[in-house]
C-alpha cells in the first residue's frame, strides 16, 4: 500500500495536470475516502502549494497561481522532453534568459533524474548531432520580453529604450503588433505612432519596455512573422536588385526565402493553375553580390538581371569559370583531383 507521502505527491501531480478535480474522483484515483483527501490537500497548503477550494455542485480543488513555483512532478517522459528542449534552446540562440539559467535548471532535473532515465539521456546525447553550429545570440532580457509580450496582447502602447546597429540610443513609443522568432533572435513587430511606420526592434537590443496608458487597434496587415520577413527583405543595403525569373513560386521561394527576396505574385488568369510557371519580378537588397551568381545558377530556372549592371558581370564571370572547369576533363594536363 502506498505511503501516505506518496499518495500525497500524487494528489499534487493530479492537480497540476489542470482543471477542478471533485474530492470523489480524487479520493477514487488515490484509493481513500473524501476525508483522507481534505488532510492530504491541508499538508499541500502547508507546503505553501497554493491549492484553492471550489463550492458548488461541480467543486472541488484544483491548483492556483501562487507566489512560487510548487514542486513539479514529471513523468521520465516529461523530464526528457524538457532537458531537451532547453539543449535545443541553446543551440538556436532562442533563450529567454541569460545562459547560467538555462544551465541550472538542467543540472537540477539532472541531479534528480533516477539512473534508468540518466542513462537514457546521455545515450540520446552521444547518438546527437547537429548539423549547424550553436547559436551564439544575445538573448533578450525576460522582463522586456513578458512586457512587451503583455503590450501585444492588449494592444497597449509600449515605451521602449533601443539600441540600434549603429550604436544610437533612442526612446520611442511602439504599437506592437507580434513577437517573432527568427534564424535565432526575437524581434518585436508593430508601428512607431511618431513617425507612422512600420518598425521591426531585435529585443536584446531593448534595454527598458514600460506600458504606457491607451490602447490602439491593430491594422489589417500581414501576420507579424511575414512582417519581419518583408522587412528583412527591404532593409536599406549597398546594393538594390531587381530580377525577372521564369518559374513558379515554390521554385523561387526554395533559394530566395521570403526574408531574402520580395516575390511579385500576380494573380493567375482565368483558367490558370496557381503553380503555372511564368516570369515573375524579384527584388532584394544585399551589402555583397557575390554569393547572387551561385544562387542564380542553382535555380536552373531563365532569369533577367534588371539591376545592377555589376550583377550581370559577376554572373558572366561566373558561367566562363564553370566552363572552364568543365573544359578541364578533356584536357590531359589537367591536375587529377
Amino acid at each position: 500500500m502506498p505511503r501516505p507521502t506518496g499518495r500525497v505527491l500524487t494528489l499534487l501531480e493530479l492537480l497540476q495536470s489542470g482543471g477542478t478535480r471533485t474530492v470523489a474522483e480524487l479520493a477514487d484515483r488515490l484509493g481513500v475516502d473524501g476525508r483522507t483527501v481534505r488532510r492530504y490537500v491541508g499538508h499541500l497548503i502547508d507546503l505553501d502549494v497554493p491549492v484553492e477550494s471550489v463550492r458548488g455542485r461541480y467543486g472541488g480543488y484544483r491548483l492556483a497561481p501562487g507566489y512560487r513555483l510548487p514542486p513539479l512532478m514529471l513523468s521520465d517522459d516529461e523530464a526528457l522532453a524538457v532537458l531537451l528542449g532547453l539543449i535545443a534552446g541553446r543551440r538556436t540562440g532562442l533563450m529567454t534568459a541569460e545562459r547560467t539559467a538555462s544551465e541550472t535548471v538542467s543540472a537540477k532535473i539532472r541531479r534528480v533524474l533516477p539512473k534508468h532515465v540518466a542513462r537514457r539521456l546521455d545515450t540520446l546525447l552521444e547518438s546527437l548531432a547537429f548539423t549547424d553550429q550553436p547559436g551564439e545570440f544575445a538573448t533578450p532580457d525576460a522582463g522586456v520580453l513578458l512586457t512587451v509580450a503583455d503590450a501585444v496582447r492588449h494592444r497597449r502602447p509600449v515605451s521602449i529604450r533601443y539600441t540600434d546597429r549603429d550604436g544610437r540610443r533612442s526612446e520611442r513609443t511602439l504599437h506592437a503588433y507580434g513577437i517573432v522568432a527568427h534564424s535565432g533572435r526575437w524581434y518585436v513587430t508593430g508601428t512607431d505612432p511618431g513617425v507612422g511606420e512600420a518598425r521591426t526592434f531585435r529585443l536584446d537590443r531593448i534595454a527598458d519596455a514600460r506600458t504606457l496608458p491607451g490602447s490602439f487597434e491593430a491594422p489589417v496587415s500581414p501576420d507579424p512573422a511575414q512582417r519581419v520577413l518583408s522587412g528583412f527583405a527591404t532593409a536599406a543595403y549597398r546594393h538594390e536588385v531587381t530580377l525577372r525569373i521564369h518559374g513558379t513560386v515554390e521554385q523561387i521561394r526554395a533559394h530566395l526565402p521570403a526574408g531574402v527576396a520580395s516575390l511579385e505574385e500576380p494573380a493567375p488568369t482565368a483558367g490558370e493553375d496557381p503553380a503555372t510557371e511564368r516570369w515573375r519580378r524579384v527584388e532584394l537588397r544585399a551589402e555583397r553580390l557575390d554569393w547572387l551568381p551561385p544562387v542564380l545558377a542553382s535555380l536552373d530556372r531563365p532569369f533577367v538581371i534588371e539591376r545592377p549592371d555589376e550583377l550581370r558581370d559577376l554572373v558572366v564571370a561566373l558561367a566562363d569559370r564553370l566552363a572552364s572547369y568543365a573544359r578541364q576533363a578533356d584536357d590531359p594536363g589537367a591536375p587529377l583531383l
